[in-house]
């Protein structure tokens, strides 16, 4: 299987070897556009943006520091994204 490397280095310690796996990921439109743009705002793949972010998550700590969540807040308006985490439980896809 492939490895990718990020794009960034990380901030502190030494790197860490993994093994990825491609995988057939079902996302809202909007909510993937933003993610794109978030990526690349920060030169990352798209794959290492979403790590870093489950990565956070499961850490129970904020992923993104206050000048990208406006950053953020800007790309949601561009795309239309209304929807907010107390939507996350409650998605349905249109027949």
């Amino acid at each position: 299987m492939a490895k990718s490397a990020s794009k960034k280095p990380d901030s502190g310690g030494p790197s860490r070897d993994v093994e990825r796996v491609q995988t057939g990921l079902r996302i809202e439109k909007r909510i993937l556009k933003v993610l794109k743009g978030v990526a690349e705002m920060h030169d990352l793949g798209l794959g290492d943006l979403i790590e870093g972010i489950v990565l956070h998550a499961f850490d129970g700590k904020a992923p993104f520091s206050k000048p990208t969540l406006q950053q953020i807040a800007r790309l949601k308006e561009v795309y239309g994204l209304d929807l907010t985490a107390a939507d996350s439980h409650r998605l349905t896809e249109s027949p």
